[in-house]
């Protein structure tokens, strides 16, 4: 039984490693402009969470 011998100078990703490789691209591209129309649709300040006092009044202190 021969097994065959891949010549590294010869063998090449082809068109279908071309093809994954702008897929990606194309849906990072996609990602990063959604991402950054969501960021602009926040507002600028955050107002503050009501009762956050009183929520770490109640909390057991941490132990160490």
């Amino acid at each position: 039984m021969t097994l065959l011998a891949v010549d590294a100078l010869r063998v090449s990703a082809g068109p279908l490693g071309l093809l994954v490789v702008l897929l990606m691209f194309i849906a990072t591209v996609f990602l990063i402009r959604n991402m950054n129309a969501r960021l602009k649709r926040l507002p600028p300040d955050f107002p503050p969470e009501a009762g956050h006092e009183d929520q770490e009044r109640r909390l057991p202190p941490a132990e160490h």
